[in-house]
């Protein structure tokens, strides 16, 4: 093996790109047309443009891909994750056209991807499954009868695919025949194949993956668990080994069944499989052919390199250790940084400021951010929104947690919204602290977690957006009397009145009950302003200016593990009645494709009423008036692309006071 053609993108190919050239392969990136400018295609030896800008434009293209291996000479393909990682048509291709395919066996994938066979598989080789149902019988009458059997609730799912789609909770008989239709529908729609099966519902898991590596020779290990049950839309943000909730003998239980399910599969590479995890049961969920995101977690906990065990397992070598030789040490966390609201909402634009924290600083616990961004990056509305993870190895669960904390407070990422805020709620959380979070975490308490983020930024922006606006402190203004100053918030306006004294800023809140503030406000070499409060306490604030469509300037600051968005409307006319914002216009929230405009000049719309659905990072977007209006006027079209803060609608002038918001939230 001479030259490694990774089939990705991101952060995962520039993972691939470092081992392979650290045991002297080169490698050849590919790359849409969005991804040109991209870390990935720097760094591999050799880059290939595939064209187009969506995945079904490049990266899911079969045959642009086998192109760009003989065109390079790669004589390799490792898949990353994603994409075409778990295609078993794809991994056959490869080998037919005479290259190693760094993954398991096509017959594995096939055998292994398809929930109900896994399932079945499972079970000949003693692993517990769930009872349920998963027959050639796809009639709604066989699965009502069926659900009967096996008691309510029940967990309807598609028998292909992942990621949440097909998958529907139903908890009482009236409720099956619409979640079948459904899942279904979304199954079909996402992956070609609308069969479903069921099955008990678990009600309070967690989800506890094992990782397994196998070889040509016929040996296969586990390397221990991962606790991924902080999860939104069904989908991992926060994961760690070793799990909270798995002693030592249930590890071993878990990880023979891993095994064993593995070996009846022929598997051979890396591979996870999935558990429900309940008290001290557990019952078979999936298996993933592939490597999985959360993968740096086992290396931090092991010390070894599963892209190196990959790429030696695909030269046919043994697997490097036998089960007995596994040792597992410390503690690791990741968390998947990505660039969406505390609402989950994804998300595209420019990163207009970028530092990651310095690995040295962490001096009780060693720390890996695996990205591949940059200040200057687009993030494209084409490709998922992780835009990077951070994770963290220490001697102890709570040394693992405050070291991670603090990473991601020296984060530093301006310019469009990202989670890093709402990941550190979620990490402080107590029940988190004391290993408690279950898959429904985040369903039970994500409301709380994100009032607590609203509040902080509530904090921040009262007295901290002064270090942003006058950096240099407002000496230098003509002026002895206090200046009057409007700053907006998530809609809500701060009215002030700044002056100086005796180097200081003096900040009157509106209101005669407010307490005013004292701030002395210092600009520093490195572009950030050190705001100190009277009493001695002080902040470094990070702020970039950020471009809008509105006349107001905006900014984005950050301040430790804060971010808010705020407006300088000094100069905009005061509403009357109230800090509300007139918004007199319905605003694209985030970079997307119009894929439906549902008002029309003159409609008067409801509150609550879907006025357009906005495409964007594979969801679509449902924008609404937060209070009844009239249309004045619509100034988009279906198909048309939109960025943050265009106007979309505008309403009629007496209608000024009402606010538009986001709807809902649905896989495309």
């Amino acid at each position: 093996m001479k030259k490694i053609l990774i089939a990705n993108r991101g952060e995962i190919a520039r993972r691939v790109i470092a081992t392979a050239h650290r045991v002297g392969i080169e490698t050849v990136a590919v790359h849409s047309d969005a991804d040109a400018n991209a870390p990935h295609v720097r760094e591999a030896t050799v880059a290939w443009a595939l064209g187009g800008n969506t995945s079904a434009e490049s990266y899911l293209r079969v045959d642009k891909l086998l192109e760009a291996a003989r065109a390079t000479g790669a004589d390799a393909v490792h898949p990353g994750y994603g994409f075409l990682s778990e295609d078993a048509g794809f991994a056959q291709a490869v080998q037919d056209a005479g290259l190693t395919w760094i993954g398991p066996p096509p017959a594995a994938i096939r055998a292994l991807g398809d929930k109900a066979a896994a399932k079945a598989l499972g079970l000949k080789q003693g692993v517990p499954c769930l009872p349920g149902y998963a027959g050639d019988d796809q009639s709604e009458a066989r699965f009502v009868a069926e659900a009967e059997k096996i008691g309510y609730p029940v967990m309807v799912k598609a028998v292909a695919g992942g990621g949440g789609r097909g998958m529907r909770l139903v908890t009482e008989p009236g409720q099956l025949a619409a979640a079948l239709a459904s899942a279904r529908s979304e199954a079909q729609a996402g992956f070609g194949n609308g069969d479903l099966l069921i099955e008990r519902a678990v009600m309070q898991p967690r989800h506890v993956e094992i990782q397994v590596f196998a070889d040509a020779h016929g040996n296969a290990v586990h390397l221990g668990e991962r606790d991924c049950s902080v999860q939104r839309r069904h989908q991992k943000i926060i994961e760690e080994a070793p799990s909270p909730a798995v002693s030592p003998e249930l590890r071993a239980r878990m990880g023979e069944c891993a095994v064993a399910l593995a070996r009846g599969a022929g598997y051979v590479g890396a591979g996870t499989v999935e558990f429900l995890l309940e008290g001290t049961e557990f019952f078979l969920m999936e298996m993933n052919t592939r490597l999985q995101v959360e993968h740096p977690v086992t290396e931090a906990l092991t010390g070894l390199d599963l892209v190196e065990w990959q790429i030696r397992v695909a030269r046919g070598e043994p697997l490097p250790l036998a089960q007995g030789q596994v040792q597992l040490q410390g503690h690791a966390i990741e968390v998947r940084l990505c660039a969406e609201d505390e609402n989950y909402v994804p998300h595209a634009g420019r990163i207009l400021h970028f530092s990651a924290p310095a690995a040295a600083a962490f001096e009780r616990g060693a720390l890996r951010f695996d990205h591949a961004i940059e200040s200057g990056s687009e993030v494209t509305p084409y490709y998922d929104a992780m835009l990077g993870k951070l994770i963290v190895h220490a001697p102890t669960r709570d040394e693992a947690i405050d070291a991670l904390l603090a990473a991601l407070a020296q984060t530093e990422l301006l310019g469009l919204p990202s989670n890093r805020g709402f990941l550190m709620e979620c990490l402080d959380d107590a029940r988190f602290r004391r290993g408690e979070a279950l898959i429904s975490f985040l369903a039970e308490h994500g409301d709380a977690l994100r009032d607590r983020l609203l509040e902080k930024e509530r904090l921040a922006h009262a007295g901290q957006a002064l270090a942003v606006v006058f950096p240099h402190g407002i000496d230098g203004l003509p002026c002895r009397f206090a200046l009057p100053l409007r700053l907006a918030h998530r809609e809500q306006v701060l009215a002030l009145a700044v002056r100086a004294d005796a180097g200081r800023v003096q900040v009157q809140p509106g209101g005669e009950s407010a307490e005013a503030r004292s701030l002395a406000l210092q600009a520093l070499p490195d572009g950030r302003v050190r705001c100190t409060e009277s009493g001695g306490a002080s902040r470094l604030v990070r702020a970039v200016r950020v471009p809008a469509t509105q006349d107001a300037p905006r900014w984005h600051a950050q301040a430790g593990g804060v971010d808010w968005w705020f407006d300088d409307v000094s100069f905009e006319p005061v509403v009357a009645g109230g800090g509300a914002r007139a918004a007199a216009e319905l605003k694209a929230p985030f970079n997307g494709r119009v894929v439906r405009v549902a008002a029309q000049a003159g409609q008067a719309l409801e509150a609550g009423e879907t006025a357009v659905v906005i495409e964007s990072m594979k969801l679509e977007h449902s924008l609404a008036p937060r209070a009844a209006v009239t249309v004045a006027e619509v100034l988009v079209s279906e198909g048309q692309q939109v960025t943050p803060g265009q106007v979309l609608l505008r309403f009629a002038a007496e209608d000024a006071a009402a606010s538009a918001t986001q709807k809902e939230t649905t896989d495309a």
